[in-house]
């Protein structure tokens, strides 16, 4: 018995070091795809709604990756891996690639139809003619964030993104803008091309517009490899903002202009505007990845990031995947720049004025 017993602390210290030696015999490139594929299988949180089956992407690509395997073609296996996720906040950044960067999104119609810099370019000038063309005077800039402009009736807001900027300086930026906007009778909210932020950015900007405490969105994170491992449901709400000045805040009659390529914050934004009574969507769904984005980093070095959290409406809808939907579904087209006019604007005016029913 004396015998068997200094035998147990042998034998585990055997099954360490035989595990110990699996571990090590793992090549470098071995290593790395291992840990990225464990990952996701842990803590991703949209296998089920993207129509991934992870462990069937496990077993196709794993055979690809050996200690020969170069980086090169490890970034490929990777990239091929992530790909049908088709997910805009799951990224890949190498070293010592040609590829560098790899994202899995699929190209927005947006930036399908404005295809070069030279198009996005026409397409502002085109927004800017149509603004002017309707009596709004010279857009000014409050804030990196935040360019406005009005005429006799209407106010226009262009959000450019929701981060980059410190919260007092977003405060006074949104204090200029909504102050000079005092007696109009509707506002343009326009967040097209807007690559999206945070949350506290989006909150802090919604206060400006929401009427009364109000639900925001709900969210879990996931947590673990099984499906139901996610933390508790979480709320947060709209608040309307305290510290504006009396002409710092909006709650008449708003048209939101949206596209597909308004992404992550500016999902997120769309969602709360979607829930005021006094806002009208105007455009196309939004892009649909409302997810922080988790980043993480493989031994070799290489940053990876995923959408480990699930975004819900008030009313505990998710919209992941498929964008906030509209009121009024209208596109920007490539022959809107032959025009010179910007079929959104014109149809929010109509809008606010009280020409079009929503």
């Amino acid at each position: 018995m004396k015998n068997f017993v200094l035998l147990i602390p042998f034998i585990l210290l055997l099954t360490n070091a035989v595990y110990a030696n699996i571990a090590v015999k793992l090549s470098e490139p071995e290593k790395n795809f291992e840990t990225l594929w464990k990952t996701f299988h842990e803590r991703y949180a949209f296998f089920k709604l993207r129509g991934v089956d992870w462990q069937a992407q496990y077993e196709t690509h794993r055979p690809k990756v050996t200690k020969n395997t170069t980086d090169e073609e490890l970034f490929q296996v990777m990239c091929e891996m992530l790909k049908p996720l088709r997910d805009g906040h799951v990224n890949l950044k190498a070293k010592g690639v040609k590829k560098k960067t790899f994202n899995a999104e699929d190209t927005p119609r947006f930036l399908k139809e404005f295809d070069s810099r030279k198009l996005e370019k026409e397409y502002q000038t085109m927004v800017n003619k149509t603004l002017v063309d309707n009596g709004f005077g010279e857009q000014q800039e409050a804030t990196e964030l935040l360019v406005y402009s009005r005429n006799k009736d209407y106010g226009y807001l262009l959000i450019t993104e929701f981060e980059g900027v410190k919260a007092r300086k977003v405060e006074v930026g949104l204090d200029k803008a909504l102050s000079s906007m005092k007696g109009i009778r509707g506002l343009i909210v326009d967040i097209r091309l807007n690559p999206g932020g945070t949350d506290q950015c989006v909150y802090q900007i919604m206060s400006r517009f929401v009427d009364k405490k109000r639900i925001g969105h709900h969210r879990k994170t996931k947590q673990g490899p099984g499906d139901d491992d996610f933390s508790e449901v979480k709320t947060r709400h709209m608040l309307p903002a305290t510290t504006a000045g009396t002409n710092g805040t909006f709650t008449g009659p708003i048209a939101l202009l949206t596209h597909d390529a308004s992404f992550s914050g500016a999902d997120v934004f769309a969602m709360l505007m979607a829930d005021l009574p006094h806002a009208t969507l105007i455009g196309e769904p939004t892009n649909g990845i409302f997810s922080n984005m988790l980043e993480r980093k493989l031994p070799n070095g290489w940053k990876y990031t995923l959408s480990h959290q699930v975004y819900y409406s008030a009313d505990m809808t998710c919209y992941e995947g498929r964008g906030i939907p509209v009121d009024i579904e209208l596109k920007n087209m490539r022959s809107d720049l032959q025009k010179g006019v910007d079929p959104l604007i014109i149809k929010a005016l109509e809008v606010l004025s009280g020409k079009v029913e929503n």
